[in-house]
């Protein structure tokens, strides 16, 4: 296994870490280990065209670690109140949707496995971005403020506009890539 493939797999491995600090209100110390596994996804990915290491493993695990990273992290913020059920829903049908369409590629004649696009990445960075801005937020707030509630709530409310953000460049993404590689559904039997 090489080193980008090491860094996405460590990322999946800091998604149980991020879920104990989390589940337990340590807010900036799910926000240092969801940077930490976030910062895998560039690194990963920087290594592995610069070194040619770019593999068909890559190509799956990656985007399957990026969203297991954030839907993990929206489910806890789904449960904070900030995310919209609705939100997650959007995210959850695109990637089913995107994983479905993938299966049907690999499955082709030829078995083609079909990288993320621009918009996949701007939607990944996007989420993680609203990610980190919630528990970093939160976590500032807290610990800067003297009235640390009514300044968390400008984060709650910032990090809620930011998840409809999230929504809407998700379904563009998802769309987009559904239209882009219409062919395997058109052919897939």
């Amino acid at each position: 296994m090489n080193l980008p493939n090491k860094l996405t797999m460590l990322r999946v491995l800091l998604i149980p870490v991020f879920m104990v600090c989390a589940v337990n209100r340590w807010m900036l110390a799910a926000g240092i280990v969801f940077a930490a596994a976030s910062l895998t996804d560039y690194f990963d990915g920087h290594i592995a065209r610069k070194s040619d290491l770019v593999t068909d493993f890559g190509k799956f695990a990656d985007p399957l670690a990026d969203k297991l990273l954030t839907t993990t992290a929206f489910l806890y913020m789904m449960a904070d109140g900030i995310c919209s059920p609705v939100v997650l829903v959007i995210i959850l049908a695109r990637e089913f949707a995107v994983s479905g369409l993938r299966m049907v590629a690999a499955g082709a004649p030829g078995g083609k496995v079909i990288a993320a696009n621009l918009w996949g990445k701007a939607k990944t960075v996007l989420q993680m971005l609203t990610i980190c801005f919630y528990y970093f937020g939160v976590s500032i707030e807290a610990a800067f403020f003297a009235d640390p509630m009514s300044s968390a709530y400008k984060t709650q409310v910032c990090s809620a506009v930011l998840c409809w953000a999230v929504a809407l460049v998700t379904a563009v993404s998802g769309i987009k890539y559904l239209w882009g590689n219409r062919q395997f559904i058109q052919t897939a039997k």
